[in-house]
């Protein structure tokens, strides 16, 4: 679901998981609850964009869309929480990332004296898995009972032999069958695994009635502490093992945004009467201060969603004022020229990020070097107009249309990767003037320090003799004034 479209009244008051994704389709955050409806209720406050602290506010303005799904009970909800943080790892998970797993409970059959063994690990091996099981305390106290009270083998040898017991405390307290001296057949061996699968497999009142009865007994005979260990047990038989609480395996999150990219495109093409959905979608868009450092930027949507690898970013060599259109022009020309000429295939659509004049710039580019027909659109970010070629009003969407929030969400990227690019120069263009002023320190030169350090944030961090080292060539005078001008420039 969008992230607007939160109605109380239709999430469950039941535990569960959470779900939330940024525009790109990404999960950001896992989180378990109690109570679905008033854990996301915390988070869909308007006021909470403005209270929270700092990570939640950051949190909260990312979330696009989000999802949710119901479990029985808290302990599922803990264990299919930490299973999706390590499958996604969430940048806004910052606990559960580590490598500890919840303990299961493994029964390979194929042994010829088969016990209940607690791992963490699920191979694919053929064996029978149990759980996993969040109470690890529990588990071992209750497996450890299991074994005594149905007489398996406890020890790490599946086929225990004379060697065997003569390291073995069970034969001490007689807690074992002891199959390793033959005093039990593999089919009593397997009768007495059977009963303790049953357990397993949720039919714990006949054990439990067991277990009262000895507890009953304890009691009776003044063993208080032996009775609280067997009451513990008890408690646990259910917690642990009980119908609603067995193994069971993780359910898939359901994404609500379910095929929302194909929707998104399907959208597109009925709004503008497109002949079929564009599942290639690329936008551009321009970024410079007053025609200096100009560039551009492309970003490709595929199905919906970003393909990084076919992002394109462009330095603007023909234009030299502060002419927006003219530089949507050369871009344009540039990459579908590249296109023709290597026979590649066209995008379903083109986006231009600006109004009526940015479109027809594009359009006069495509028709200067003959491209085949396309569909393409403006949009417009006063008003998120769209605007189309034939068209004297813009089309207006509906703003939480599938259609409206992809294309503005390519915009957005399409601005994100100009800017950044542009930024990059800046930096790199001032950098370099603060070499330009210092005496003695020529194209040659400034080519060798950028090439010795990297950056000249690094060359400020460095002293004069170590300048002197790494670039062959300058003297100690050089190298001060450098260190000296560029300490001035840090301060």
């Amino acid at each position: 679901m969008r992230f607007e479209e939160y109605h109380p009244s239709e999430i469950p008051a039941k535990p569960g998981v959470y779900m939330f994704r940024d525009r790109f389709g990404k999960v950001i955050y896992v989180g378990k609850a109690r109570d679905l409806r008033r854990r996301l209720g915390n988070y869909f406050q308007p006021s909470r964009r403005r209270t929270g602290d700092a990570k939640l506010r950051s949190l909260i303005n990312s979330i696009w869309e989000w999802s949710y799904q119901v479990v029985k009970s808290e302990d599922e909800a803990l264990i299919l929480e930490s299973s999706l943080i390590k499958t996604y790892a969430p940048h806004y998970n910052i606990l559960m990332r580590d490598d500890k797993r919840y303990l299961l409970l493994k029964v390979d059959e194929s042994e010829k004296f088969p016990t209940l063994t607690a791992v963490r690990l699920r191979k694919p091996d053929n064996a029978r898995y149990f759980g996993p099981f969040p109470h690890g305390t529990a588990l071992h106290m209750t497996r450890d009972f299991l074994l005594a009270h149905f007489g398996l083998r406890g020890c790490k040898s599946s086929e225990p032999d004379e060697e065997t017991r003569k390291h073995c405390l069970k034969r001490l307290v007689k807690d074992c069958c002891a199959p390793c001296t033959g005093q039990v057949s593999v089919e009593e061996y397997r009768e007495k695994l059977n009963n303790a699968l049953a357990v397993l497999e949720g039919d714990i009142a006949p054990v439990r009635e067991a277990v009262k009865a000895q507890m009953l007994a304890a009691a009776a005979g003044q063993k208080f502490e032996k009775a609280a260990k067997l009451r513990d047990v008890y408690d646990n038989i259910a917690a642990v093992f009980g119908r609603k609480n067995r193994t069971f395996e993780n359910p898939v999150l359901p994404d609500q945004r379910l095929n929302s990219g194909i929707a998104a495109i399907n959208s597109i093409a009925r709004h503008l009467g497109l002949s079929a959905p564009p599942e290639t979608v690329i936008c551009f868009d321009i970024s410079n201060i007053l025609g200096t450092l100009a560039v551009a930027s492309m970003v490709t949507f595929t199905n919906g969603k970003p393909d990084r690898q076919a992002y394109r970013r462009f330095r603007i060599k023909t234009v030299m004022q502060s002419d927006d259109f003219a530089m949507m022009n050369e871009a344009i020309t540039r990459h579908f020229s590249r296109l023709l000429a290597e026979k590649r295939p066209l995008p379903g659509l083109l986006v231009v990020d600006g109004g009526k004049g940015q479109l027809s710039s594009a359009i006069e580019a495509l028709i200067a070097i003959n491209c085949p027909p396309l569909p393409v659109i403006g949009l417009a970010k006063r008003n998120e107009e769209i605007f189309v070629p034939g068209r004297s009003e813009p089309v207006i969407l509906d703003r939480h249309d599938a259609a409206l929030k992809m294309i503005q969400a390519l915009r957005d990227e399409a601005h994100r990767f100009a800017i950044t690019y542009h930024r990059s120069l800046r930096e790199k263009r001032i950098n370099s003037s603060l070499l330009d002023e210092i005496p003695g320190v020529g194209e040659v030169r400034k080519r060798q320090l950028l090439k010795a350090f990297g950056a000249v944030k690094t060359l400020a961090k460095a002293d004069a003799g170590t300048i002197c080292v790494r670039v062959p060539g300058i003297g100690k005078e050089t190298a001060r004034k450098i260190v000296e001008t560029l300490s001035r420039a840090k301060s």
